[in-house]
């Protein structure tokens, strides 16, 4: 049962790792909490190409600290978890952490790396984090997704991704793992 369910943790690692990956050098300044709404309210009717550009112009506004300090710390973590060292990359996020507690950017980038490391209570613990500081962080709600398929908890990880989904509505990668786990637990329709 679990063989099927193991295509989508793939290709929504993949997502959630390009997200992180996608963000440039970072420029000290605070996240536009309304240039974000704008960019969310885009997103409702935006087709494929376009939810991507967003993804890209939201994780851009999310992952601005306002501390160059912080930023440096962020842009070595994820130097780091790109060149294949998590352990590494946990370690300069957990320094941004701890300057920043109430940085919601870089629990969910140490998440991914702790994923990266199978240190799986850390992670979920970094994703519930992100998102009581950012409850609308799809990639720490896609996270928990992969993870709680990992776990066997089909059920809640298709709930989940049909609430990224709500946010997310034209995004490939989300339609193709609920569709997956749509089968997977209700059967295919004749």
């Amino acid at each position: 049962m679990r063989s099927l369910a193991q295509p989508h943790k793939h290709i929504v690692a993949a997502f959630v790792l390009a997200v992180g990956f996608s963000i440039p050098a970072l420029d000290f300044a605070v996240a536009d909490e309304a240039r974000v709404a704008e960019l969310f309210a885009e997103l409702q009717t935006a087709d494929e190409v376009t939810t991507e550009a967003l993804i890209d112009q939201i994780s851009v506004e999310w992952s601005k600290s306002g501390s160059p300090a912080i930023d440096l710390l962020m842009q070595r973590g994820f130097d780091a978890r790109e060149a294949g060292d998590p352990v590494r990359a946990v370690e300069h996020f957990t320094a941004a952490i701890d300057h920043a507690p109430d940085f919601a950017e870089a629990y969910n980038a140490r998440a991914e790396a702790y994923y990266m490391t199978d240190d799986i209570g850390p992670a979920v613990q970094d994703l519930a984090k992100a998102l009581e500081l950012n409850p609308q962080h799809f990639g720490a709600q896609l996270g928990f997704a992969i993870i709680l398929g990992e776990l066997g908890r089909d059920q809640d990880a298709l709930d989940l991704y049909r609430r990224v989904q709500t946010i997310l509505p034209q995004h490939a990668t989300v339609a193709d793992a609920i569709r997956q786990l749509s089968v997977m637990l209700e059967g295919q329709t004749l």
